[in-house]
C-alpha cells in the first residue's frame, strides 16, 4: 500500500457538489492512540459507483504499520486513520451506469479504489503498479471528498464499479476477507512465475501470507516444501498442503536441499539471511520477496551469479488478477485459516498480531460495530 497523489486519478471533484453520507468506523487519532469509534462522510454514489454495507473486514499487518506511523519514511500517516483493505460485503446501492453489480450481491474491495487507468501498467490490468500512483483504500489523497480514503474498519465504503470485485458464493465471507491481500500477494508471483506441477516450491515464513502461500502453491500442483523456525508449526504446515517442512535453523537440514528448488516465496518481514535461500535455488531458480523486513538485507552477489538465480518482488496485483485468484479460490474451495473478532478487540489484536498469536488472520466481525 502506497500514498498517491490526487493528480493519479481522474481530476477531483468539487467537495462541495459531491453529495455526502454519515457513516461510522474505527480511527486512530495518533500514532499512540487506541482505535476508537469515529464518525465520516463518505460520498454518495455516483454514476458508476457501488455502494457496499461492509460484513467483514481482515486485519493486515499493513494496518497496524499504518495506524503506528512505522512506515512514516516512505508513506507516512494521515490522521485520523481508518484502516482496513480486506473487505466482503453487500451492495446496497448502485450508481445509474453501474452494469457489474446489483443491490443484494456480494462483492469485495482490496488494497486499491482507482489508479489512471491510462499507464501502460493500468491498461495491462496492473494498476497496482500505477506509474501515476494508484489510490489505495486507506491513507491515500481522497480525489473525491479531498482528504484522505477511510478503510474497511466501517460499516460501509462506497467504490468505482471497475475495483469492485464478485465474491464466490459458496466460501465462507469472513475467511475470503483476507484473500483481498494475503490471497492476491501470494498468488500473484505463483501465477506471475508460472508455479505447478513439476516444481520443486519453497515457502519461506508460516504467517498471514505463508499459510496463503502454501494453500495456493498446492492447489497449482506443485510440490510444497514450508520453511520454519518454528517445529510446533510442522504438523499445521502439512495440514495446510505443504508435503514437506525444513527448520530453516538445522544448518544440515538445509543443505542437503542445496540447488534443489525451482521457486521461493519468502513471505517473512522480519529480520533474516536471504542468501541462506538464495543457496537452495537450482540453476535459473527464482526467489520472490512478498515480505518487507524494515532493514535492508545483504546479498552476496555470486549467490546470484554462479547459477543465473534471480531475486525479485512482488506487491499485490491487479484488478484482473485478483479476481481471478478469487475465481480460483471458489473453485478449490480455498480461504485463508481466521479468527473472527469484534471491532472493540483491535487494539489487542494488534497486541497479539505483533506477537505472531493468531492462525493466521484476524477477521473483524463488522455487525460488531453499532
Amino acid at each position: 500500500m502506497a500514498n498517491a497523489t490526487v493528480d493519479a486519478v481522474t481530476p477531483q471533484r468539487s467537495a462541495d457538489k459531491q453529495g455526502r453520507t454519515k457513516t461510522v468506523g474505527y480511527a486512530a487519532q495518533s500514532s499512540t492512540s487506541p482505535l476508537q469509534p469515529f464518525s465520516f462522510e463518505r460520498r454518495e454514489p455516483g454514476p458508476d459507483d457501488v455502494q457496499i454495507e461492509i460484513l467483514y473486514c481482515g486485519v493486515c499487518h499493513s494496518d497496524l504499520h499504518t495506524v503506528r506511523n512505522e512506515w512514516e519514511a516512505f508513506m507516512p500517516t494521515a490522521y485520523p486513520a481508518v484502516p482496513g483493505h480486506e473487505i466482503v460485503g453487500r451492495v446496497s446501492k448502485v450508481g445509474a451506469q453501474v452494469s457489474k453489480f446489483k443491490e443484494g450481491d456480494l462483492a469485495a474491495v482490496g488494497c486499491l479504489v482507482d489508479s489512471c487507468r491510462k499507464c501502460e501498467s493500468c491498461k495491462a490490468g496492473l494498476e497496482n503498479y500505477c506509474e501515476v500512483g494508484a489510490t489505495f483504500t486507506y491513507n491515500s489523497p481522497d480525489p473525491h471528498l479531498g482528504g484522505v480514503t477511510y478503510g474497511g474498519y466501517s460499516k460501509r465504503i462506497v467504490v468505482d464499479e471497475n475495483y469492485v470485485l464478485k465474491v464466490p458464493a459458496n466460501l465462507d465471507l469472513a475467511a475470503v476477507a483476507p484473500l483481498l491481500c494475503a490471497g492476491i500477494t501470494t498468488y500473484s508471483p505463483l501465477r506471475h512465475w508460472k508455479v505447478g506441477k513439476g516444481q520443486k516450491v519453497g515457502i519461506v515464513g508460516l504467517g498471514g501470507l505463508g499459510h496463503m502461500g502454501v494453500k495456493l502453491a498446492h492447489a497449482l500442483g506443485a510440490d510444497v516444501t514450508l520453511f520454519t523456525t518454528s517445529p510446533n508449526k510442522v504438523d499445521d504446515a502439512k495440514r495446510l498442503g505443504a508435503q514437506h517442512v525444513i527448520i530453516s535453523k538445522d544448518q544440515a537440514e538445509m543443505e542437503k536441499h542445496v540447488s534443489s528448488f525451482d521457486f521461493i516465496l519468502d513471505t517473512v518481514s522480519a529480520e533474516h539471511d536471504l542468501n541462506a535461500y538464495l543457496n537452495l535455488l537450482k540453476r535459473d531458480g527464482s526467489m520472490v520477496l512478498v515480505g518487507a523486513p524494515e532493514k535492508p538485507a545483504p546479498v552476496a552477489a555470486f549467490n546470484l551469479i554462479m547459477a543465473r538465480r534471480s531475486l525479485s518482488g512482488s506487491g499485490i496485483g491487479g484488478i484482473p488478477e485478483t479476481q481471478e485468484m478469487l475465481d480460483f479460490c471458489g473453485k478449490h474451495g480455498i480461504t485463508a485459516d481466521i479468527e473472527l473478532i469484534p471491532i472493540q478487540k483491535i487494539d489487542e489484536a494488534y497486541e497479539r498480531l505483533l506477537r505472531s498469536d493468531v492462525k493466521y488472520r484476524f477477521v473483524i466481525d463488522m455487525a460488531s460495530l453499532t
